[in-house]
């Protein structure tokens, strides 16, 4: 099965832009900045003054009050996170926060994804029950909680309330929690809708620091909860919720704590063990360096190795965890691959009985009875990204066939799964998530139905043109512009991420010199038409070295690249399609 062929399109500038608007920005960067809709220097501001006041966020007074109640009383407060970066950051957040702001008796648990399932299940209650004594007074949600009907109930039942912090999008009904506060509920006034688990969470903080000076107990004058956003900053990039200015404040503004050596001890344990300069730190070193360490805690282990590594107050500790996550990570990768190449294989099988790319099915589901349900996700998120499909991707667990799902811009995978589910109910067990990733779970006997079900209904809601992959670049990058302090520019001109993507540049090019690294990575020599000539570096090549065209459209990214302590401009090839 062949990746499907691209088409290459740039973004577009306002017709009224204007560089004078933008001082002694470069005037390629400046045009970046305003194909994505900035308009002048002003909005590029970090300050966090330009951040949102959480007063608009719904049921603070409620939740406010109670965490009042529980701070006098110091009640017995456990926080109940996710098993993802975004969750077990964010509950690293709670716990170091609340503790700043005097709470003395704060614990978490968060569930285990091959015992509990995701969130404040029913069996995770139980474990709360049966692990603490005294049994916690409150419970605390972070990243979840939001479609946690049944949990919620079980804790109730249990003498414990429970106040919930989310941001993902809520079904019919609501839990009956003592107060939700989550910015996607249907009313809420708070003007950004992308704010992830944590940052929902250090939003919380912020509000309880203020209403504690006027209420009572007054925290410790020195409290400086903006010690918490470095890993606001992490688990907004890792969890790739869209980048508005809000998030992108959150982000620069934990990034530049983090470059400045004031990181938690967690966190700079990790960059060691990365290998990532911190002084050089940018979005994606989070996103593809120091999240997947955390993340593989979650999925082979148990995501409370991550939390406690970002609670370390211990340089050795810190160190120590930070390399039991690095070699979780590493065998993650090993497990991944495996699975990925089975996927493919089995797609290529199916692709000969297919005519050409355009009979694909609308959804390509894989399956095996061996595969690792940690790990499923990746290899969906890997077949979407090459096929240009959404892709589903299943493996065993307990109590029947666990699955993940994701998705491709245009086509909205959540209420993709509600059709299917309202069509077919039954056939899904349970399911849930975003526009672009999503969870579900099947009896073993379904999988069969399933696999001819969610193909017709997909077919009936996807449009064809969104089949189409498109990539968007910011114009031809020319001899004129492959410059280190272009390079360098970019590098520090984000933050980068969802909505808000990192620079992408075309150049049509004569390819020499092609060679092949350790990995399988491929170092080409480029010979552009403006006269560029540049070396490359093309990461998980879909072709081998003799495959490579001799002439053809690259899709690169300008890079600094670092080589026995000096600095040069290097190009990170992203695509190659023959001309």
């Amino acid at each position: 099965m062949s990746t499907p062929v691209s088409s290459v399109r740039a973004r577009e500038v306002p017709s009224d832009f204007d560089i004078k608007r933008w001082g002694t920005i470069d005037p390629v960067l400046a045009r970046i900045y305003a194909a994505r809709g900035l308009r002048k220097l002003d909005d590029l501001d970090h300050k966090l003054q330009h951040l949102y006041a959480p007063d608009l966020l719904s049921n603070l007074p409620k939740a406010l009050a109670r965490l009042r109640v529980a701070l006098v009383a110091q009640q017995r407060i456990v926080i109940v996170g996710d098993f993802d970066a975004d969750g077990a950051t964010g509950t690293a957040i709670a716990i170091r926060g609340l503790r700043m702001l005097g709470f003395q008796n704060v614990h978490y648990c968060v569930p285990n994804r091959f015992l509990h399932g995701y969130g404040l299940s029913e069996n995770l209650v139980q474990h709360i029950v049966e692990s603490f004594d005294p049994r916690p007074d409150l419970l605390i949600t972070v990243d979840n909680g939001t479609s946690a009907i049944s949990g919620v109930a079980a804790a109730n039942v249990a003498g414990m309330e429970v106040l919930i912090t989310d941001h993902h999008l809520a079904g019919d009904e609501l839990p009956a929690a003592l107060a939700i506060i989550n910015p996607n509920l249907d009313g809420d006034a708070f003007p950004s809708k992308s704010l992830c688990g944590a940052g929902v969470m250090f939003y919380l903080l912020l509000a309880l620091r203020r209403y504690l000076l006027e209420h009572g107990p007054a925290p410790n004058q020195e409290l400086n909860l903006l010690s918490l956003l470095d890993l606001v900053a992490l688990a907004t990039v890792a969890d790739l919720v869209p980048l508005d200015r809000n998030n992108r404040i959150l982000v620069e503004q934990g990034l530049r704590r983090a470059r400045a050596g004031q990181a938690c001890l967690g966190l700079r344990a990790l960059m060691a063990v990365s290998g990532t300069d911190a002084s050089a730190l940018c979005a994606a070193d989070f996103g593809f360096r120091i999240a997947p360490r955390i993340n593989a805690a979650g999925r082979l282990e148990d995501i409370s190795i991550g939390i406690e590594c970002l609670l370390a107050d211990d340089p050795a500790r810190a160190r120590m965890l930070a390399e039991q996550l690095h070699t979780i990570n590493a065998e993650r990768r090993e497990i991944q691959a495996e699975m990925q190449d089975e996927a493919f294989r089995a797609l290529e099988k199916f692709s000969k009985r297919a005519d050409s790319q355009t009979r694909l099915p609308p959804v390509l589901i894989v399956a095996d009875e061996q595969w690792h349900q940690g790990i499923v996700g990746l290899v969906a998120s890997k077949i979407a990204e090459r096929f240009h499909r959404p892709a589903i991707a299943l493996a065993p667990g307990a109590d029947g066939w666990r699955g993940s799902a994701r998705s491709i811009p245009g086509f909205h995978l959540r209420d993709a799964l509600a059709r299917l589910d309202a069509l077919h109910p039954g056939l899904m067990q349970r399911f849930g998530g975003h526009a672009m990733a999503a969870g579900l779970s099947l009896a073993h006997e379904q999988l069969e139905a399933f696999q001819h079900a969610a193909p017709a209904c997909f077919a009936e809601l996807i449009d064809a043109d969104s089949l189409q992959a498109q990539i968007w670049v910011d114009g031809e990058l020319t001899a004129r512009d492959y410059s280190l302090e272009l390079a360098q520019a970019i590098r520090f001109g984000g933050p980068w991420g969802q909505q808000f993507p990192e620079p992408m540049f075309s150049i049509d090019a004569d390819i020499r010199d092609v060679g092949t690294l350790s990995g399988g990575h491929l170092r080409l020599r480029v010979h552009g038409d403006s006269g560029l000539v540049a070396n490359a570096v093309w990461f998980y090549p879909d072709v081998d070295a003799s495959q490579v065209p001799k002439r053809a459209r690259l899709i690169v990214q300008l890079t600094a690249d670092e080589f026995r302590g000096l600095l040069s401009p290097k190009l990170m090839v992203r695509k190659v399609i023959a001309i």
